[in-house]
C-alpha cells in the first residue's frame, strides 16, 4: 500500500490569539489504474520496432544485399548458359521474328548453324584429344628430362665434378616439393574463405544491374533522384505499361526489347529516344498511357512527352530531367538587349525556348495567330511579348482591342493607331467595328494594288485579346444584325473570316487571343483559319483539338496534359513559322515572361522609333462625344492634316457616330467656332493650330457666359 500525503497549510483565517495555527491535511493516493496486460505493451514495442524508419531501412538493406547476391548468381548462371549453348542466338532470332525484321531473323539462324558447327568440331577433337595428350605428355617428359640431363652433364664437364648430371633434375624436384608444400599450407585457408570470395563476386554483379526489387533499393533510386535514363530502364518502363502484346514481344525478344530502342540523345534538360514498336503494338496505345509510362520511368507526367515522328510504329519520348521544367527560363532578349530590333518580314521573335533548351523563334510574317488556353495561364503575356517585338519595326501598325481591360496593353498607347480597353458590350461593339474597318483597309488595298501592283503597304496588326467576349456579345446592330455569334449574320465573325481569306495578301493580320476555346465562342471557321495557333493549357482533349486542331493532338500535342497553375507560359504551338522537329507536328515552347515594367521600357524605345503616333483611345458609346476635341485628338502633333485622313480617323475613333460624316459636315463645325479647312499645296487640310485656337475660344466663351 502506497502511503498517504500530508500537506502543510497555513490557516489564513484571524487567529483567536497571537498563535499561528497550521493545519493538517492528509491527502490518500489515487487509485491505481489498470494494469496494462503484458502481450499489449509486447504487442506495442514490436509495432513500434517495425514501424520505425531505421527498422525499415535496415530490412531493405538485408533484403537488397541478399537479393543482389542471389540474382547475381542467376545473371552469371545465364550468362555462362548463354556462352556454352546456342541460346542467345535462339532469342536474337525469336526478336527479329517478333519485330517483323526477317532479314536479321535469317543472319541470326546462319550464326547460330555456325555456332553449331564449330562446338560439333570441338566436340569431335575430344575424343582424339586423351590420346594425343598421353603421347604429348610422354614427349614433353622425356625431351625435359633429356634437357636437364643435358644441362648437368655440361655443368659437370665445367666443374670436373660427376655429380652435377643430376643436379638440374634434384633441383627440379625440390621445386615441384616446395610447390606441393605450399600449396598444403594455402589449401585449407582457401577452401574456408573461397565460399566468401564467390559470394561477393556474385553481389558484385548484382549490384551493378541493380538486381532487387524497387521497394528493396535504395531512397535514391526508389525516387529516381538523379536516376539516368538508360535503355533497360526505357525497356522495363515499356514492358511494365500494361500493354499485352508489347509485354509478350518484349519477352520473346533475345535482346530483352534493345533492338525497339534507337540512340539515346541529350536534348536539352533531358534525353530523346525513338522507340519502334513490335508487330500488333499501336502508337495511340503506348500515349494513352504518358501517366504510367512516366512513373515507370521514376518521372512526373508532365517530364513525359510522347510524339509520333514520321517513321511507321515508332513512338518519340522525350524525357525531362528530375524537377528541371519546375525551374523558370531566363529573362526574354527584349529586356536584356537594348539594340536589338526587328523585322516583321525576314525577323523572327525571341518567344522563349523548347523544352531542349533551345531559343524557340516565331516568324510572324503574313501569318495569322490564335492564342488559346484557360484563364490566368499567361495568354496575354505570350500575345504581348510578340507584339512588344515587333513595335521595334516602325514600319508596323497596329489596331488593338483589349477587352479585358485592366491595362495590359497600355504600353502601346502611342504605338498603336487604336486603342480599346475594356470588358463591356459597348468595348465589344467597338472592337468589331475596329475589324470591320480592317476588312475595308483591306479591300482598299487591294484594289489599289490592283491599278498598281508596284505599291508596298505597311503591315496592320488587328488584334484582339479575350476575343470570346466579342464572340459571346448579345447585341444587335441597327439593321437587326447581332454583333457576336457564329453565324453567317455576325459582325465579328464575318469580319474576322474576310481578314483570314484575303488579309495576309495585302499585310492585314489577325491576331486573337482566347480563352477556354469552345464551338460558341471560337468557331471552327476562325480558329481553322489561323496560320500560327498556340495553346496553353486547356480543359479536355476535344478543347485541345479545337485549340490545334486534330492532326496535331493525334500526332502527340496535348496541352490538355499540361498542369494548371504550374506551367503557366507553356505553349504547345503548331506553326510552319517555328522550328519543330522533323516528323513533329507541334513543339512545346516556355515562353519569356516580360513584366509590365520592362513591357513599358521596350515600349519606349519603339515610340521613339515612331517619330511620335497619335493613338486613338476609343470612349464609351455612351459618352456624348465632343467633335471638336476629337478632330484635335485625331490630328495629334501633326500640324496639317488632310480633310479625308481627319475624317477616316474619326470612323475609326467612332464608327457609329461619325458614319455620316463628310467634308461639308466637317467644314460647317469649324466655321461655326471661327475656323475653316484652307488649301495646301491644292489640298484641303485641317490645320493643328486652327482646332487649338477655336477650342481656346470655344472654352474662354464657356467660361464668360458661366460668369454672367
Amino acid at each position: 500500500m502506497s502511503e498517504n500525503v500530508v500537506h502543510l497549510h497555513k490557516n489564513t483565517d484571524p487567529p483567536t490569539d497571537t498563535a499561528t495555527v497550521t493545519t493538517l491535511t492528509v491527502v490518500p493516493d489515487p487509485a491505481p489504474s489498470t494494469p496494462v496486460p503484458l502481450w499489449v505493451r509486447s504487442g506495442r514495442t514490436v509495432k513500434t520496432a517495425a514501424t520505425h524508419e531505421n527498422t525499415k531501412s535496415t530490412v531493405r538493406a538485408v533484403a537488397r544485399h541478399s537479393l543482389y547476391t542471389f540474382n547475381g548468381g542467376r545473371i552469371v548462371a545465364r550468362r555462362t548458359w548463354d556462352g556454352r549453348t546456342g541460346a542467345r542466338y535462339e532469342r536474337m532470332i525469336r526478336a527479329a521474328e517478333a519485330a517483323g525484321n526477317l532479314e536479321a531473323a535469317e543472319e541470326w539462324e546462319e550464326r547460330l548453324q555456325r555456332f553449331r558447327d564449330a562446338r560439333h568440331r570441338r566436340r569431335m577433337d575430344l575424343l582424339h584429344s586423351p590420346v594425343d595428350a598421353a603421347k604429348g605428355a610422354l614427349v614433353g617428359t622425356g625431351m625435359g628430362i633429356g634437357g636437364l640431363i643435358a644441362l648437368g652433364v655440361v655443368m659437370a664437364i665445367a666443374n670436373e665434378d660427376i655429380t652435377d648430371v643430376i643436379t638440374p633434375i634434384s633441383a627440379v624436384i625440390h621445386f615441384i616439393a616446395l610447390m606441393i608444400r605450399i600449396v598444403q599450407v594455402v589449401w585449407g585457408p582457401l577452401i574456408s574463405i573461397g565460399p566468401f570470395l564467390v559470394l561477393l563476386a556474385l553481389w558484385s554483379v548484382g549490384r551493378k544491374q541493380q538486381a532487387a526489387p524497387q521497394w528493396a533499393l535504395p531512397a535514391n533510386v526508389r525516387t529516381g533522384e538523379g536516376e539516368p535514363i538508360t535503355p533497360s530502364i526505357v525497356v522495363k518502363a515499356l514492358r511494365d505499361l500494361g500493354v499485352p502484346a508489347l509485354r509478350n514481344a518484349i519477352k520473346e525478344m533475345g535482346d530483352a526489347g534493345a533492338s525497339m530502342l534507337g540512340p539515346i540523345r541529350i536534348a536539352g534538360c533531358g534525353v530523346e529516344v525513338d522507340v519502334t514498336l513490335p508487330s500488333g503494338v499501336a502508337t495511340n496505345e503506348v500515349q494513352g498511357r504518358r501517366r504510367k509510362l512516366a512513373e515507370n520511368l521514376t518521372r512526373h507526367e508532365h517530364e513525359v512527352f510522347i510524339t509520333i515522328p514520321e517513321a511507321a510504329r515508332t513512338v518519340r519520348l522525350w524525357i525531362a530531367d528530375s524537377g528541371a521544367l519546375d525551374e523558370p527560363i531566363g529573362p526574354s532578349p527584349l529586356v536584356t538587349d537594348e539594340t536589338l530590333t526587328a523585322n516583321y518580314k525576314t525577323g523572327r521573335a525571341p518567344w522563349g525556348q523548347d523544352l531542349r533548351g533551345d531559343a524557340a523563334e516565331l516568324s510572324v510574317y503574313q501569318r495569322h495567330l490564335l492564342v488559346t488556353g484557360l484563364s490566368n495561364q499567361g495568354k496575354t503575356a505570350a500575345l504581348r511579348a510578340l507584339a512588344l517585338w515587333l513595335a521595334l519595326d516602325r514600319t508596323v501598325q497596329f489596331w488593338i482591342a483589349d477587352l479585358k481591360g485592366i491595362g495590359d496593353w497600355a504600353p502601346f498607347d502611342g504605338i498603336a493607331k487604336v486603342l480599346i480597353e475594356g470588358p463591356s458590350d459597348n468595348h465589344c461593339i467597338q472592337a468589331t467595328e475596329m475589324v470591320e474597318d480592317a476588312v475595308e483597309e483591306m479591300n482598299r488595298r487591294i484594289e489599289a494594288i490592283r491599278k498598281d501592283p508596284s505599291i508596298v503597304f505597311p503591315p496592320l496588326i488587328v488584334l484582339v485579346d479575350e476575343a470570346q467576349k466579342a464572340f459571346m456579345c448579345p447585341a444587335k446592330g441597327e439593321d437587326g444584325r447581332p454583333y457576336g455569334g457564329s453565324k453567317a449574320t455576325s459582325r465579328y465573325f464575318m469580319a474576322v473570316r474576310e481578314i483570314h481569306n484575303q488579309g495576309r495578301a495585302v499585310d492585314v493580320l489577325m491576331w486573337q487571343g482566347t480563352q477556354d476555346p469552345t464551338d460558341q465562342n471560337l468557331p471552327k471557321l476562325v480558329r481553322e483559319g489561323a496560320h500560327t495557333r498556340a495553346s496553353l493549357v486547356v480543359g479536355t482533349e476535344s478543347q485541345a483539338e479545337m485549340a490545334l486542331g486534330a492532326k496535331a493532338v493525334n500526332a502527340g500535342a496535348a496541352p490538355h496534359l499540361l498542369r494548371q497553375g504550374l506551367d503557366k507560359g507553356t505553349l504547345v504551338v503548331a506553326s510552319d513559322g517555328i522550328a519543330i522537329p522533323a516528323g513533329q507536328a507541334s513543339i512545346t515552347v516556355r515562353t519569356h515572361f516580360i513584366d509590365d515594367e520592362p513591357a513599358a521600357e521596350i515600349a519606349a524605345r519603339a515610340k521613339a522609333l515612331r517619330d511620335g503616333v497619335t493613338t486613338l483611345r476609343v470612349i464609351d458609346r455612351d459618352e456624348e462625344r465632343d467633335a471638336l476635341a476629337d478632330i484635335a485628338a485625331v490630328i495629334g502633333d501633326t500640324a496639317r492634316l488632310r480633310t479625308d485622313e481627319v475624317l477616316k480617323r474619326l470612323h475609326v475613333l467612332d464608327t457609329a457616330v461619325y458614319r455620316e460624316w463628310n467634308n461639308v459636315r466637317l467644314k460647317r463645325l469649324l466655321e461655326e467656332h471661327g475656323e475653316e479647312p484652307k488649301k495646301s499645296h491644292g489640298v484641303m487640310v485641317v490645320r493643328r493650330d486652327d482646332v487649338a485656337r477655336a477650342l481656346a475660344n470655344r472654352d474662354a466663351e464657356g467660361s464668360a457666359s458661366a460668369a454672367e
